[in-house]
């Protein structure tokens, strides 16, 4: 059977003699290097000009790439010392040389690693962000008193021991604290290509050398400032890059983790046997006990029991199943032990074509990049021939020596560099997500906000979404207290979702015990009066008139009480919506966007849900793909959509969608697959994420706005001498500040937007 997606390095999905037909197989590859949009054109180009590679897709927020390939037979031999491994491996090998001859480290793709791996990069970021944050500090207070002396008329010997300070403070932290930029820069340079880290390792280095040597023969200037302070505010953006990639985990691992480690088999001999989910197969009997998930599809053999299939339909109330009822892996067994004919497992599942769909979504969304990736293949050529072109100019028509036309060119190299750029979107973000994360709303794609700001189409999911999925009881105030109490000690005694709803309703009452339990009918009591039950109406002995005369819920649950002497007690059910569910529909309505409900439940419920929150568009009944597909119908017509979901059967819409939010009860794929996620049983949220968002969004303009006048403004100054690198680091250094104080506005507006307002939903209308 083959591997699951990314689970095993590599998947075979080929059967039969290699030697007859070629193998179609698969792998994932952890790639390092990868910054820009240019670095995914590199990567998928060397690995597709390959013979037999058919499909090459690396995904810049996850570090990897994924392989597809037809194998025949052809692939190099073993490497010394890796004997033993299978073709898949070998071919493994072969792809990451390739990787390796443009200029970029891979291996192959161990999920348990990769937290490993991205927390040790992400603390290596943070102590070079720490070590040049501290030494520019230091070196801007040595360069402010050198500035105030150039007035006071400082010796000259004063100044040069301040600029050999500012080298013992900025020197080390330039080796150590560039790591990042100038590993990538080497390694781009001696794969014949050029990255944005070139033009900001080669600043960095020219600025210190020629501080360096002006500080050697005592010269009036030195740049260490200009170096160092450049190098922090990029590790910045570098730190939030990384940071975004690690909370962007793959959603496929996380799906298949929803399987059983090792499950119950059932062999010939009757004999039970436990043995790994991944060794199953057709054919296959599978005892599931009461409270375990599924871990393959089957039919039903032996047994009468419900499970919850909220996380694959959506549906909230419990599902009855008896032999020959079709069951799914992921669902969870509710009530008694069953026996399950496998049909399906591993890659042949439900659950993993819906990890498919996720994996196809994911790599959809990867094709949003930041506005930095979008100018990272011309800006640096660009910034080289600028600077090349402004010293040769100043020697050869300029009658210039090469030391101050060098000055000129690292001018041009500082006063151009993104710093500016590079912070208008990540430094509204860090803002944003700050202001966001205040009040529960977890941001985890580096590009969310700016999607959701231009979301024109809002898709909610019914239960868990909307309701709060979970059950509970109806009308409690016209239930007598005693049937409460009697059928709150017998529901104690079962795990049954409607029983705990119902213990839960009145947690003071101690269980009875001797309750015999009834799977798909209920609870029964033998008391010296008579049997006392509880459950379904008709195995109750409540008369069918009486039944249909007591209505149903909104969800269509219900239990009843039957004892000797007393009439039966009906106990309603519903799942509640989220306490301003209405307002939040309304609000974001207001701002804009077209609301539908799309869900897996009975159509009677999703209507009323459908009409209590004010939402005409709905359908019920809804199948992963049958969500996945809608969606994809509303991209056609152009619409951008915001999809709210929680459920295993929400994931690869979420994925798919243009932009997704998740509540933090939700499945571990759904909060995977999404986008954001909130953790609050209100729905405002969503609405406070969209008025940030589109705040944010604005303010991101202004600052690119302020970084390309700037650069506008600087450039020509620079090229015409008339910025030395001193000025050119404070003209950076500004850009920069003015574009962090413009983005720290967002919060200060956010606040007085919200007393203003008084509530979300009045916000976010405005």
């Amino acid at each position: 059977m083959a591997a699951p997606p990314d689970m095993a390095g590599v998947a075979s999905a080929g059967q039969g003699n290699p030697a007859s037909a070629p193998a179609i197989r698969e792998i994932s590859l952890h790639v390092d290097g990868m910054h820009c949009g240019a670095c995914i054109a590199k990567v998928e180009g060397a690995i597709g000009a390959m013979t037999g590679v058919e499909l090459a897709r690396a995904n810049l927020t996850q570090g990897r790439v994924r392989i597809r390939w037809r194998d025949a037979g052809a692939d190099p031999p073993a490497p010394d010392g890796a004997e033993g491994r299978d073709a898949g491996a070998h071919a493994g090998d072969r792809f990451i040389a390739a990787l390796r001859g443009v200029g970029f480290d891979a291996s192959v793709l161990v999920p348990e690693s990769l937290p490993v791996r991205t927390a040790a990069e992400e603390r290596d970021m943070v102590r070079c962000m720490a070590v040049a944050g501290f030494a520019a500090a230091n070196v801007m207070l040595l360069s402010l008193s050198i500035w105030a002396g150039h007035s006071q008329g400082m010796a000259a010997e004063t100044r040069s021991l301040f600029h050999w300070f500012s080298a013992l403070i900025a020197l080390p932290a330039l080796a150590y604290a560039g790591r990042p930029f100038f590993r990538s820069a080497v390694d781009a340079l001696r794969n014949g290509r050029t990255n944005m880290d070139v033009p900001i390792s080669l600043a960095v280095t020219l600025a210190a050398g020629v501080s360096l040597w002006e500080t050697i023969r005592g010269g009036p200037h030195a740049y260490f400032d200009s170096a160092i302070a450049l190098l922090f505010f990029l590790l910045i953006g570098r730190y939030l890059d990384r940071r975004a990639r690690r909370q962007a985990q793959s959603a496929a691992g996380r799906l298949i983790a929803l399987q059983d480690a090792r499950v119950t088999v059932i062999g010939e001999d009757g004999k039970a046997g436990r043995v790994l989910a991944a060794d199953l197969a057709a054919g296959m009997r599978l005892a599931v006990a009461a409270g375990e998930r599924l871990a393959a599809d089957g039919i039903v053999r032996r047994g009468r029991s419900e499970v919850d299939a909220s996380l694959m339909t959506g549906e909230a109330a419990p599902r009855q199943i008896e032999p020959g009822a079709t069951v799914h892996a992921g669902v969870v067994n509710l009530a008694a032990p069953v026996e399950i004919e496998v049909t399906a497992a591993g890659n042949g599942t439900v659950l993993a074509d819906i990890v498919r769909l996720t994996e196809a979504a994911e790599q959809r969304k990867s094709a949003y990049v930041v506005l930095a990736d979008r100018v990272s293949r011309l800006y640096a050529p660009a910034v080289h021939t600028l600077a090349l072109l402004a010293f040769l100019g100043w020697i050869l028509l300029g009658g210039m020596a090469w030391q101050p036309a060098l000055l000129i060119a690292i001018a041009v190299l500082i006063v151009t560099c993104p710093c500016a750029l590079g912070l208008a979107v990540p430094v509204v973000q860090v803002v944003a997500t700050g202001r966001l994360l205040r009040i529960g709303v977890l941001v985890k794609s580096g590009d969310a906000l700016e999607r959701l700001a231009a979301a024109d189409t809002v898709v909610f999911d019914k239960t868990g979404t909307l309701t709060l999925g979970a059950p509970t009881l109806a009308g409690r105030g016209a239930v007598p207290a005693d049937s409460l109490a009697l059928a709150a000690s017998l529901a104690a005694a079962s795990r049954h979702p409607l029983s705990r709803a119902l213990a839960q309703a009145a947690p003071e009452v101690a269980p009875a015990v001797n309750v015999a339990e009834m799977p798909g009918c209920g609870l029964s009591l033998a008391t010296p009066e008579g049997e006392i039950r509880l459950g379904k109406a008709d195995w109750c002995g409540v008369a069918q008139e009486t039944a249909e005369a007591g209505g149903a819920g909104a969800s269509g649950s219900e239990f009843w009480l039957t004892r000797p002497g007393a009439a039966p007690v009906r106990f309603r059910f519903e799942d509640a919506l989220r306490p301003d569910a209405a307002q939040t529909v309304e609000a974001l309505r207001n701002a804009g966007l077209r609301p539908l409900l799309l869900s897996g439940d009975r159509p009677g419920a999703v209507a009323a849900v459908a009409a209590a929150v004010g939402i005409e568009d709905w359908r019920a009944g809804c199948t992963p793909q049958d969500k996945l597909a809608a969606l994809e119908a509303l991209r056609a017509q152009g619409a951008r959509v915001l999809m709210v979901g929680d459920g295993l059967n929400d994931a690869p819409a979420l994925a798919a969608a243009h932009v997704s939010v998740s509540p933090s009860g939700a499945a571990d794929i759904a909060q995977v697959a999404a986008d954001i996620v909130f953790q609050s049983r209100s729905l405002g949220p969503v609405a406070e994420a969209l008025t940030v968002a589109r705040r944010a969004q604005g303010l991101v303009r202004q600052n690119i706005g302020l970084a390309v006048g700037y650069n506008l403004f600087a450039v020509p100054l620079a090229v015409a001498g008339l910025v030395t690198p001193m000025v050119a680091a404070i003209c950076m250094s500004g850009s920069s500040i003015v574009v962090v104080l413009n983005a720290v506005r967002l919060a200060g507006r956010t606040r007085r937007a919200r007393r203003a307002a008084g509530a979300v939903g009045t916000e976010t209308a405005r």
